[in-house]
């Protein structure tokens, strides 16, 4: 897939480029706003970025024939290759982790980005999670 800036992108250059935009975005604002608010400036972010991005888009499950429309919905997609899961939380729990791992396996997607922006340090709540196929 050629992404928006018109070159081949892959999902670890991607995901440098999202981790380099969530640190600006968490020194500008810090921990303590809403998840709703970050996702919002994350995507605006990567927007002027010309990545493209799907923004709560509904993901459906697919069960012996039945179709199931809203499975759950993605916070961010990217470029169709990275899926961006964003948290406000005081901690991540196993849970978070394994839902990441599942919506990549119903999307088909190989990285999922769990991102918890209340953290002192951004770096500590920023986890790669691979989906081995």
């Amino acid at each position: 897939m050629q992404s928006s800036k018109g070159a081949e992108i892959r999902e670890n250059e991607l995901s440098g480029i999202i981790l380099d935009t969530c640190i600006r975005l968490h020194s500008q604002y810090g921990p303590g706003l809403f998840e709703t608010v970050y996702e919002e400036l994350l995507a605006f972010e990567l927007a002027k970025q010309n990545l493209s991005l799907q923004r709560q888009q509904p993901i459906p499950i697919l069960h012996e024939g039945l179709k199931i429309e809203l499975g759950f919905k993605a916070d961010l997609i990217i470029e169709n290759k990275v899926l961006i899961e964003i948290k406000s939380l005081k901690a991540l729990e196993d849970v978070h982790f394994k839902s990441v791992l599942t919506y990549l396996k119903l999307t088909g997607l190989k990285l999922g980005l769990l991102i918890n922006f209340n953290e002192s340090l951004l770096k500590q709540g920023y986890h790669r999670i691979v989906n081995k196929l």
